[in-house]
């Protein structure tokens, strides 16, 4: 199964290269970027919730969204993530012969700038064109140079705005110069269609970008740089920055112990991640904007039947005083409590519970995730019923997934995975769920 947002957010770094290299970029041009790397502090931020309950119930809508084919947000991810591994791929083909023993941090940067013109130039339009592209996928609208750099201009903020700086400084100033526009347009200019349709990056994005055949492929490279020139010089002239800059701040934040060959592959290996790392940060902004805007658009009933036992376990939103059952991995099998407690522990609402029939000394602290509500409706000869909360073994992960059954035949039973977009449906044998 795909990996979650939540994964997505929260396996990011909270400090290495790249986040030392965007803090280097952000201290000399403040965006009031933060690197956050936990997914219910970024709702709260986001959203300005602090209540666990509406935190909870908007992450869990987030997850739904962000894994459903029919949202942009997996399309976009993967864009982010293709742009950066063919970039980084080039990048470290092109210094793995330049690289020797004990570089200093700005010997490192002698050997990365510059690359060569064309390369890079072109390198620097695909990016502007990614970046295009995921806009438009994220607010709906077709790709559209104007509209984008419009909002580049007006509305750009956090994470979005700090790789858009992070592509000027790194990809633009460090490598070509204070006149990289120049020789961009000598780039689009001067080299054929089949110098830039033969780029590995150009090959890895190819299929995400709007045309019919190579030359209206390069065609919209061309029109998406034309449309951001103007933000990019206006911000080199505003703040002043220049590549001795950069490079001065990049060298006060990393430091080369010893010059290291392995510190340096890890650099050069970390370096160009910047724009999967910010593009991660943007779409799980995207997400969990959306989220929040269903859930405060939904009617208070529906909230108020969202609250109720019988569907605590869809919304993660249980209640002390509730009934229900607790698994337990160990013994592989669900146990009747009733919650008593409620509690807040690192972002996450966890609840305490006293098992039926057992002594006080039995209660323990569970995750929501871990807890059930009692099916209401009938049960079949297994035990099992529709609508039912069950754990799903799966032999590739050898890890147990929570969900909800959607059908039933004979020995079989279709669910849906809790978290997980309706792609990830399936059919399940009776051995395989608890």
């Amino acid at each position: 199964m795909a990996d979650s947002i939540i994964q997505w957010v929260e396996t990011l770094p909270a400090d290495n290269i790249t986040v030392k290299v965007l803090k280097a970029i952000d201290f000399i041009t403040p965006g009031q970027w933060e690197n956050v790397t936990d997914f219910d502090a970024m709702i709260a931020t986001v959203t300005g919730e602090s209540n666990p309950r509406t935190i909870a119930r908007i992450r869990d809508r987030a997850q739904r969204l962000a894994l459903d084919p029919q949202q942009p947000y997996q399309r976009t991810l993967t864009l982010y993530k293709t742009i950066d591994k063919a970039d980084g791929a080039l990048a470290a083909a092109a210094l793995a012969n330049k690289v020797g023993e004990k570089i200093s941090f700005l010997g490192f940067l002698n050997t990365i700038t510059p690359k060569p013109d064309t390369v890079q130039s072109i390198d620097l339009l695909l990016k502007v064109a990614v970046e295009l592209i995921a806009y438009c996928q994220l607010n709906g609208l077709q790709p559209n140079p104007v509209q984008f750099a419009q909002s580049l201009g007006e509305n750009y903020q956090d994470a979005a705005l700090m790789r858009m700086k992070a592509l000027v400084c790194i990809d633009a100033l460090l490598p070509l110069g204070t006149d990289f526009l120049t020789k961009i347009h000598q780039v689009i200019q001067g080299t054929d269609t089949s110098g830039i349709t033969q780029n590995p990056v150009f090959l890895a994005v190819n299929q995400y970008l709007p045309g019919n055949n190579p030359q209206d492929k390069v065609g919209f490279l061309s029109q998406s740089f034309t449309a951001v020139e103007g933000w990019m010089s206006g911000f080199v002239a505003k703040t002043g920055i220049t590549p001795e800059s950069i490079a001065q701040s990049l060298g006060n934040f990393i430091q080369m112990a010893d010059g290291k060959l392995d510190v340096i592959a890890a650099l050069l290996d970390q370096t160009t991640n910047y724009y999967e790392h910010t593009g991660i940060q943007t779409v799980a902004r995207a997400v969990i904007l959306a989220a929040h805007g269903q859930i405060k658009a939904e009617p208070e009933e529906a909230i108020a039947a969202m609250q109720s036992p019988e569907s605590a376990a869809s919304e993660g939103d249980y209640q002390v005083g509730h009934s229900v059952e607790v698994w337990d991995e160990d013994e592989e099998e669900w146990f009747e409590a009733k919650i008593i407690k409620e509690r807040l522990k690192k972002n996450v609402t966890q609840y305490k519970v006293h098992y039926v029939g057992y002594d006080e000394d039995e209660d323990e602290w569970v995750d929501g995730d871990e807890l059930r509500s009692p099916v209401a409706g009938p049960l079949d000869d297994h035990g099992y019923g529709i609508g039912q909360t069950v754990k799903v073994w799966d032999d590739d992960e050898e890890e147990w997934y929570t969900a909800v059954i959607r059908q039933g035949r004979e020995e079989e039973y279709f669910v849906h995975y809790v978290g997980y977009g309706s792609s990830e449906d399936e059919w399940v044998d009776l051995d395989e769920i608890a």
